[in-house]
């Protein structure tokens, strides 16, 4: 150091040295040439001591009980999926690395460039930063401010940008196995982003400074937390309670077995359509998803339709259920649909299946197709629903024979626990849902958001194993469902070539889970009419999105499209939501009405019921 000041270099880690004196020598000085005070001294070493105990303490339960920590969320299983990346990537090639120094060499120089020494030896940009490169997860000031940072994350960019490269450019691998080197090669990346490192993200280095440490107290209150329930939170789950806050449209539970309860709904019209209809949630997740809360609610909504609104609330799977297999749920399907025509007396319903229940509604009907039964089922609407799974995006990562064999060995008591299905669909959006919640959460130590959809998203089911190994090998790996006659339910062979049903297909333009393109291939199987419509967003929000919210938009066509390219290119856009179009063409599959009367009111006069909505089986773990 001379007269003038620290020099460029050392200036130019300046901070992090602070941080990183304060947090773990807080006897040295925390600026140059200024002592820490007793109190700081005493507090930082207070703040080092808090965070040592709360870790012994967690190791001190993990010795006691070593299984406690769930498979799914043990670091070392991310470990060695970063091993076995690295073993197939190409970066060792003496080439690789010369054309990596050199383009990198390139970066340095055009970063450095953006900035200058100020009149006090502090490096400044000249004027806004333009940098090559722009990231959400850089977008705060704090990045750009001060060159380090600048080259810390810039150079994270370029290296994750060149390591994808690599994947595109590599020969000799099938295009399957290209796809899962993608996926595993975003996931590492993501994860070594340096903005998930404390040191390295001026965000938090500021945070911490500014609260002496407790930042960090609080986040491993919440990484602790975390890792003893095996689950990542997204939100705060003592902000809601099940038929107070969320769920909360009237109904009754009117027949329940072991599989499934089923609720109906109070009707809040004096006329309602004389065909009522019944959804069909997936079981991998919670039935509320279309009853979040009165503003967002399907049900509310389609029950102010006019509609008798039957909703299925599955069980989630308990070591009772380690027989269970798909043929179960579709008999399932099919006993609602029976237990509703004989409680109201009608001869059909409608009926919606949502992604994995849309998939099984598809073999219901192909079944009453192949017994002649199929007029129970007057029309029937598939929210994201895949049942050629050709094109099924990025789960297809988890259906090889290594990852079927992880499955089976995590389900030995005859189910899969949830949290491992939770783990797996945060990582198709890693980071979205998982690392925005690692720096927010346990590095800045923020409060959790009190979030609807988010403790939905958290409130994880169990899936029956039988039930989910075959669901991944015979439909998502083999994709047998479209072949006619591959697969039998019941004892009775399926082909959806048979099904004529009426039939309303929604699918989502940003859905990751049951990409656009797999749901509309629906329409190369099945014979009977089908309105199909592109909805804005994704698997939940391209669903729930009420009307009166005025968001995203909605594509149709009534052309001849025999692709979702040609739909795409001669549709036309319509502002917010979709469920009015759907309400009209489900009036037009049937628009005769009768009056509230009788079993119409659930719990009315006459009527035994199990219990209100919405029941004992949305609240199981």
């Amino acid at each position: 150091m001379t007269d003038d000041g620290p020099d460029p270099f050392t200036n130019m880690f300046e901070a992090p040295a602070k941080l990183a004196r304060a947090l773990f020598a807080p006897m040295a000085e925390a600026t140059a040439g200024t002592p820490l005070s007793p109190e700081d001294m005493r507090h930082w070493a207070e703040v080092g001591a808090k965070l040592q105990g709360m870790w012994l303490q967690y190791q001190t339960e993990q010795l006691a009980d070593p299984q406690a920590l769930a498979p799914w969320f043990d670091p070392a299983r991310w470990m060695q999926l970063a091993q076995d990346w690295y073993r197939q990537m190409p970066l060792a090639d003496p080439a690789q690395q010369q054309a990596l120094m050199q383009d990198g060499m390139a970066l340095w120089q055009q970063v450095m460039g953006q900035y200058t020494l100020g009149a006090d030896g502090q490096p400044e940009a000249k004027g806004e930063a333009d940098l090559p490169r722009r990231d959400r997860r850089f977008a705060d000031p704090r990045w750009r401010a001060h060159p380090a940072h600048a080259l810390i994350h810039q150079t994270y960019l370029f290296l994750a940008e060149r390591v994808a490269e690599m994947v595109d450019r590599m020969e000799g691998l099938s295009e399957d196995k290209r796809e899962q080197l993608r996926f595993t090669t975003r996931t590492v990346t993501d994860a070594a982003s340096p903005a998930n490192f404390p040191l390295l993200n001026p965000v938090v280095m500021e945070r911490t400074l500014e609260t002496r440490g407790e930042n960090l107290v609080k986040g491993m209150e919440h990484l602790l937390a975390d890792l003893r329930r095996g689950q990542l939170s997204h939100t705060d789950a003592s902000a809601f309670t099940l038929g107070e806050n969320i769920a909360v449209t009237p109904g009754k539970v009117v027949h329940e077995t072991p599989l499934y309860q089923l609720i109906q709904y109070s009707p809040s019209t004096e006329e309602v359509m004389e065909t009522p209809l019944v959804i069909f949630p997936p079981w991998i997740n919670r039935f509320y998803i279309l009853d979040l809360n009165p503003k967002k609610s399907f049900v509310k909504w389609a029950v102010a339709q006019g509609v008798t609104v039957f909703m299925v609330s599955w069980k989630s799977a308990d070591a009772s259920m380690r027989d269970v297999v798909w043929d179960d749920y579709v008999r399932a399907q099919i006993d609602a649909i029976d237990h509703i025509r004989a409680r109201l007396d009608v001869p059909s319903v409608h009926a919606i299946g949502y992604c994995v229940a849309g998939t099984t509604l598809a073999a219901t009907l192909a079944l009453l197709h192949r017994r002649g039964e199929q007029d129970k089922v007057r029309s029937a609407t598939f929210f994201t629903a895949q049942v050629d799974f050709e094109k099924a995006g990025e789960l297809l990562n988890f259906v090889d024979d290594g990852q079927l064999g992880m499955v089976k060995a995590l389900s030995a008591d005859g189910y899969l626990d949830g949290r491992y299905m939770a783990a797996t669909f945060n990582l198709l959006r890693g980071t979205d849902l998982i690392w925005n919640y690692v720096v927010n959460n346990y590095l800045l130590g923020e409060d959790y958001p009190a979030f609807d959809l988010l403790h939905w998203n958290g409130d994880v089911t169990n899936l029956p194993a039988k039930w989910h190994e075959q669901y991944l090998r015979d439909l998502y790996r083999d994709n047998r469902l479209v072949e006619p006659d591959a697969l039998s339910v019941d004892d009775t062979p399926i082909d959806l070539g048979l099904v004529e049903t009426p039939t309303y297909v929604q699918a989502g333009k940003e859905d990751h889970i049951a990409p656009a393109e797999s749901v509309w291939k629906i329409r190369d199987h099945f014979k009977g009419p089908i309105k199909f419509v592109l909805a804005g967003s994704g698997h939940i929000a391209g669903v729930v999105n009420p009307p009166e919210a005025n968001k995203y938009q909605y594509w149709l066509n009534d052309g001849d499209a025999h692709t979702l390219a040609q739909f795409r290119e001669g549709a036309v856009e319509h502002p917010g939501s979709w469920w009015p179009d759907w309400i009209e063409w489900l009036r037009a599959q049937d628009g005769a009405r009768v009056a509230v009367t009788g079993k119409r009111k659930p719990g009315g006069k006459g009527d035994r019921t199990i219990e209100d909505a919405p029941g004992r089986y949305v609240a199981t773990r």
